[in-house]
């Protein structure tokens, strides 16, 4: 039992040593053991393991990674969040995306990324020991709430058992993962670069989240900021983010409206006379799977397709609208009782391939739920919250409401975090970005953000899915290349087209490679954005599986 326990603390004990040397610690930079398209480096930063335990000299080594400025004169560096929360700051830098982002942000900024408490090797947070229970978990237990007629008290009970794992596993932890000791660690980081004290930063998705923290945290301090797919800070900390699914049904819309315009690239098309027969028909197959699964193998785990396995696909489809032929060729199969067809929803339901230890969804579960404030032991007393989310997206009600059930029952609450109500006014306006059929981060939740920091200007990009680049446009590239380069916020209602289209009949990579083609030949500023949002589609962030 004590070889286990050891076991267990290794990874915690590998990244927390004493904190030494002056307040203003250094960044140990080195050459990256994997780089993308250009040369990255990548560095380690010790920090305070516990910001309000001034009694310990204990200090945390967080990962970072940077890739150079390629212009002259430089202007400092741009502090990079891929979402989550526990998305993995070196991942996201991986293949071609730090170069493009480079592009996108003007060429005249170092981007450093990192991986926050809770990935990677950060104080890594997991409520198992092994890979096995892990597994077991992951099989076992409910993810949504519509599921069955006993879904709800079954996933209730199973998440009481993984609150139960990570107060065993984790509590050494559990309460240092949270967002507000991530915006310490991110001025930590912006001390040690000694370029003049100011935050330049972008976030996505969860990042938006950690951005708009560390702006009413340190307002003084904020240098430029670009929040993209923006999450309503308030919402978020109460553990109640129904206003994240406002736009749900509308962007499950524009599915079915875009694959009924494009039938030669649409497989479902012809499965329908007219929108609302093929809604019918999608809404009547989920009731009717939860009943009558559909068996496409030989595996208990990836040979059925149930409820789960079709809302999940349908979940993580409409996060990124490059992957819509997929599940709508998916749906057709098992429409039509074709299992090789059907099987094709399993891909959107694998999980990403990553280089280093990520465990995303493990930090997923313990940063967020540590920092609301929701908590209940009264499973009944959550069925009115249930009712909203219902009652305000009928694709994804049952997907959004089912992490209520762990923030409430949750035994760690996140120290330092931010308890202002996000009115403040910073150093330097915010420009927010948001779309109104994305959904998840709907332009609502940038509206309701920018509406509590001063000064600050919302971006409507009307494109579909969650962040700009998952239907991207020159326009918006422009916009957030012109504010860090020269502060320039676009007019108050601008409104940015996307320029790839719904169920195109050519491919993101067919499409990137005509356009960085023109690119070089031609000395293409456009098609130099173009190319760069295009690349920058795989930062788009991948659903959870519950």
């Amino acid at each position: 039992m004590l070889s286990k326990v050891l076991l267990a603390f290794i990874p915690f004990l590998h990244s927390v040593s004493t904190f030494k040397g002056s307040p203003r610690q250094s960044i140990d930079w080195f050459p990256c053991r994997e780089n993308g398209s250009a040369p990255l480096t990548c560095g380690s930063l010790l920090v305070p393991l516990d910001y309000l335990n001034t009694s310990s000299d204990a200090s945390l080594k967080l990962d970072l990674v940077k890739i150079s400025a390629v212009k002259e004169p430089k202007r400092g560096t741009i502090l990079f969040n891929p979402g989550g929360p526990g998305g993995s700051g070196r991942e996201s830098f991986v293949g071609s995306i730090a170069a493009a982002l480079r592009v996108v942000t003007g060429g005249v900024y170092d981007l450093i990324s990192f991986d926050p408490r809770g990935v990677g090797d950060t104080i890594p947070f997991s409520c198992f020991t092994n890979d096995s229970s892990r597994r077991i978990y992951n099989v076992k237990a409910p993810m949504f709430l519509n599921s069955s007629d006993t879904a709800i008290g079954a996933i209730w009970a199973a998440r009481k058992t993984l609150v139960r794992s990570c107060l065993e596993n984790a509590k050494d932890r559990g309460e240092l993962v949270g967002t507000g000791y991530v915006a310490r660690d991110m001025m930590q980081i912006v001390d040690a670069l000694n370029e003049g004290g100011l935050l330049n930063y972008m976030g996505v998705s969860y990042g938006t989240l950690l951005g708009s923290t560390v702006a009413a945290m340190f307002p003084d301090r904020m240098g430029k900021l670009v929040l993209d797919a923006v999450i309503n800070p308030r919402d978020y900390y109460a553990g109640r983010d129904v206003s994240g699914a406002t736009a749900s049904d509308r962007c499950f819309d524009g599915f079915i409206t875009g694959c009924l315009a494009n039938p030669q690239t649409c497989a479902l098309a012809q499965e329908a006379t007219d929108a609302r027969d093929l809604e019918r028909k999608i809404y009547g197959l989920l009731d009717s799977i939860k009943y009558d699964p559909f068996v496409i193998g030989s595996d208990v785990v990836s040979g059925i397709i149930d409820y789960s396995v079709m809302k999940n696909a349908i979940f993580t489809a409409l996060y990124n609208p490059v992957t819509w032929p997929l599940l709508a060729a998916g749906i057709q199969g098992i429409l039509t009782k074709n299992a090789t067809q059907a099987a094709k929803l399993m891909a959107l339901n694998a999980p990403v391939p990553t280089i280093f230890p990520s465990r995303g969804y493990e930090a997923s579960q313990g940063i967020r739920p540590s920092d609301v404030s929701l908590r209940t032991d009264n499973l009944t007393s959550l069925l009115p919250l249930f009712d909203e989310f219902y009652a305000t997206s009928r694709i994804f009600g049952d997907a959004l409401s089912s992490p209520t059930l762990s923030y409430a029952q949750w035994p760690f609450k996140a120290k330092g975090g931010y308890t202002g109500n996000f009115q403040v006014k910073t150093k330097n306006p915010i420009l927010f970005i948001g779309s109104d059929v994305d959904p998840i981060t709907p332009l609502a939740s940038a509206k309701n953000a920018s509406a509590g920091f001063e000064g600050s200007v919302v971006l409507e990009h009307e494109g579909y899915g969650h962040v700009f680049v998952a239907q991207p446009s020159v326009c918006t590239s422009r916009a957030i290349r012109d504010y860090f380069l020269a502060g320039k916020l676009p007019a108050v209602g601008t409104k940015c087209s996307p320029d790839f289209g719904l169920f195109s009949n050519t491919t993101l990579a067919d499409s990137l490679a005509l356009v960085s083609k023109r690119a070089l030949q031609e000395d293409d500023d456009d098609a130099r954005l173009m190319a760069a949002s295009m690349q920058l589609n795989a930062i788009v962030p991948r659903a959870p599986v519950f």
